[in-house]
């Protein structure tokens, strides 16, 4: 017992010292011109987010339920039950992420994300969510895969209301299409994000869960030409969800 935690404390510093490393040269080359950067900064930032998972010490577990391979590009949705979707997600899949304005802001950490190409949107305006769907296309475009949260935010562990409509109408536009996925981590009250609980407290409670266990639900995606509206098309999706978190969530 006694090796065990000793091995574990090791291990946690070993982690979070290689998390510091990795940080450090991340923040050291977002100043550098972007021409540069985008040529081998977003694969350094899922490294990182890697690390991030790592030092937070949790198993990541990826369930591949699709029975069709997965496309090359696709529009990424999940559950956002919890803050550490934002380097889950990405450590797992490579999806350039849509997160609130204020990450851009963030100390080191906006930094990082904007030199990744993280795409921004104050959620409660309609005129920036028109605007970072041009961008989302505009990425697209260029043969980028996004993640979109279409909770629209870090709404707790279960799915009441219905989604918003602009990974459906992206969808529809570019003919993309969505990659489904289900979050379920098996310490729900840790993992989940709530009043009156700050980023850090969050991730505090994360490390010292008695279980570590992030589970990550891969389904087929789904062609955007089934469906002759957004309304349908999220619908139909929303109908999925609702099915997905009955089977794994409490």
């Amino acid at each position: 017992m006694i090796l065990k935690t000793l091995f574990r404390i090791l291990w946690v510093c070993l982690s979070w010292l290689e998390l510091s490393v990795v940080t450090l040269l991340l923040y050291s080359l977002s100043y550098l011109p972007r021409r540069l950067t985008r040529l081998f900064y977003f694969t350094l930032f899922r490294y990182w987010c890697k690390t991030f998972v790592c030092a937070l010490g949790v198993e990541l577990n990826l369930h591949e339920k699709n029975h069709h391979a997965i496309p090359e590009q696709y529009i990424l949705i999940a559950n956002h039950p919890s803050s550490f979707e934002d380097v889950g997600i990405p450590a797992t899949f490579p999806v350039h992420s849509l997160a609130k304005a204020e990450v851009a802001d963030w100390w080191w950490a906006g930094r990082i994300t904007v030199a990744a190409e993280t795409l921004y949107v104050q959620r409660e305006s309609r005129e920036s969510r028109r605007n970072a769907s041009k961008e989302i296309i505009s990425a697209l475009n260029t043969g980028k895969s996004i993640v979109i949260y279409p909770e629209g935010g870090c709404k707790g562990r279960r799915i009441f209301e219905s989604f918003r409509y602009g990974a459906f109408d992206i969808s529809l536009q570019t003919g993309v299409p969505i990659l489904p996925v289900f979050l379920h981590y098996e310490a729900q009250d840790t993992f989940e994000w709530r009043e009156p609980y700050t980023l850090i407290q969050t991730f505090w409670r994360i490390i010292n869960s008695q279980n570590n266990r992030a589970n990550i639900y891969q389904y087929d995606a789904i062609d955007p030409k089934r469906f002759q509206s957004k309304e349908d098309y999220n619908a139909y999706v929303h109908e999925l969800y609702l099915k997905w978190q009955e089977r794994y969530l409490d």
